[in-house]
């Protein structure tokens, strides 16, 4: 088992008052999801699934490294969800089989983002979308507060101080929206095209 599992199977019982922070920003994330055509959806790191109700058009798929996380999630979960538990850089799934991948704040704690990407080329179909909610370093006075924090951000299994245009993975995709969110543009929303 990694450490990252590990981590996070410890951390579960601490996630619900994360949820309330990132509350805001994932319900914005959601509503740009449910204007997207009915398609097969593969979320990837759904944490405990606090999120599930948000989903209004699609086939869900999702996935957790941590079983401790899963466990919440399966009870916040209803029958129509699959979920499994799987690394996001090694996925099981066959090639082209999902129209949307969604990764949310999920890429700046992935221990290979490159790999993660490359994972999610491949399982979405041409013309599919990889939709990201994540922090961004931005450049404004948060940057020195990112800087300060990635002493110690490693603990947490989380890259503080991050950047989207470092991971060259990324170019493999043809970014189609951005949306930043409001206060101190520190969050985005990416919507990425599989060519």
């Amino acid at each position: 088992m990694s450490a990252q599992t590990n981590f996070y199977n410890r951390f579960s019982f601490l996630y619900p008052l994360v949820d309330i922070f990132l509350k805001p920003q994932k319900k914005k994330f959601f509503d740009e999801i449910n204007q997207l055509p009915y398609g097969n959806l593969l979320e990837i790191g759904v944490g405990n699934g606090s999120h599930f109700p948000f989903y209004k058009n699609h086939k869900i798929t999702g996935i957790e490294i941590s079983a401790s996380m899963l466990n919440v999630a399966k009870k916040n979960s209803n029958s129509e969800i699959e979920l499994f538990q799987m690394n996001g850089e090694e996925l099981e799934f066959a090639e082209n089989s999902f129209d949307y991948v969604v990764l949310s704040h999920v890429i700046a704690v992935a221990d290979q983002p490159e790999k993660l990407l490359m994972q999610c080329r491949r399982l979405l179909k041409p013309g599919g979308k990889l939709l990201i909610l994540n922090h961004f370093t931005p450049n404004n006075w948060l940057k020195y507060l990112d800087r300060l924090f990635n002493f110690f951000s490693g603990w947490f299994h989380l890259k503080s101080l991050f950047y989207m245009e470092h991971i060259k993975a990324i170019n493999q995709f043809k970014l189609e929206k951005e949306i930043v969110l409001k206060p101190f543009s520190y969050f985005k929303i990416l919507i990425f095209t599989k060519p």
